[in-house]
Parts: structure tokens; sequence; C-alpha cells
């Protein structure tokens, strides 16, 4: 696949990227304002199509969306009109999450084999959360928070973890995954890294205020 590539910019003015996006491997999805120019950023780091939606009539994708290559679950509050405008340039399977946890985006984390979903979706949720993303689903937090979307990044190449998390639980993530995990922020400081970037296997996307050493920890973990 080559080297991973990364680029610094902000989305529609904010440096929370991955709170705008959604991306999987072979796909991205982000908002209708975005100039040419960064659309074409976007899609040569993540290497992937590129579209343009809105949900709950909003330019928060990665907030209330989230994806891997089997579908994309969404929150309730998106309308109708908007899940057949996703599915349809994707291909993918698009359903909503009946549940109070409505920023899925944040309480989500997943790749084409595994989820870690919030403690506090109903046993019904995280059948449906399952189902459309066709992975096993692990309800957890990670380190003290239970919006792990929001604050931790995982693509099908590797994992970063958020800076509260002790050696215990990365030890173990890591046995789970089979794979090496590092701490680390975005965003100069910020423990919100699962929405300051937007990560595939082929690149990574951070926020204008991420720092050279946040970004090259990113790399490294994610390459």
């Amino acid at each position: 696949m080559g080297e991973m590539k990364s680029a610094k910019h902000d989305i529609l003015g904010s440096d929370y990227v991955g709170a705008f996006c959604i991306t999987t491997d072979s796909y991205t999805i982000i908002p209708h304002g975005v100039s040419k120019s960064i659309r074409q950023i976007i899609e040569d780091t993540l290497k992937t199509e590129v579209s343009s939606a809105k949900l709950a009539n909003s330019d928060m994708l990665g907030i209330f969306g989230r994806a891997n290559s089997n579908g994309i679950v969404l929150s309730n509050i998106v309308y109708e009109e908007e899940i057949r405008a996703l599915g349809r340039p994707n291909g993918v399977n698009a359903a909503v999450i009946e549940s109070d946890l409505n920023a899925v985006g944040n309480n989500i984390m997943a790749n084409d084999k595994v989820a870690f979903i919030n403690p506090e979706y109903s046993p019904k949720a995280a059948k449906e959360i399952s189902d459309v993303l066709g992975v096993e689903v692990f309800p957890m937090k990670i380190g003290y928070f239970k919006t792990l979307g929001a604050t931790n990044i995982l693509t099908n190449k590797g994992m970063a973890l958020n800076n509260t998390v002790s050696d215990e639980q990365k030890e173990r993530i890591e046995e789970m995954l089979g794979i090496k995990t590092i701490r680390t922020t975005a965003n100069t400081g910020s423990l919100n890294i699962g929405i300051a970037t937007l990560a595939n296997s082929s690149g990574i996307l951070v926020g204008s205020s991420t720092t050279g050493f946040e970004l090259a920890r990113l790399m490294q973990t994610l390459e």
C-alpha cells in the first residue's frame, strides 16, 4: 500500500477534523462546504473516493456516523433522505441505531475486525451495531472515557489511545487486537484524539494545531 501519508489542515475553520468527516479504507464522506483544494488534500492523503453529505442537517458527520468497510452506523436523529443520499454513492449498508447515545461517532470506534462501544448502549443497540458493521462488539471504557470514539483512533492497521489509559488496559487492548498501541494527544494536548484526526490505513489528516511530536506519535502507531 506504500508509505502512510499525513496532512495538517482545518475543516470548515475547525481543527477537530474528525468531527466533520467519516472515513474507511475505500471512501470518505465530508461536509458540502469543504473547498475543492481541501477535498483534494483529503483524497490524496487518505487515498479514497470522496463524497459530500449532511447528517442530522449538520456538517458534523463524524459525530453522527461511524463506518467500516461493511456498513455505516447512523444516529437516530438523521433524516431519511440523508440516509438514502449516503448509501447511494458508497454502495454500503447504512442503518440507524435507536439509542439516546445519538452521537454515535463519539460513542463507537470500529475497524473491519472489531468495534469498541460505550458500555451504556443497550444489548439491543450493541447487537444492531455488531450486525451493521459485521464485527464483534466490546462495550468498555477506555481510560477515563465512555466516549471512546471521540478519544481514541482505530484503523485496520493500528490504534492510538488517549493519555488517561493505564498500562494494564493498554496491554489488555494490545493482546485483544494483536497490535502495538501508543498513548498520545492531538491538537496540542487534546485528549479528544478521535475527533481531532481523520485516519485510515493509507493516511491521517490532523487538525492544524497538532504538534510535530503528536503527529510523529500518531504516524508511529497507525503506520
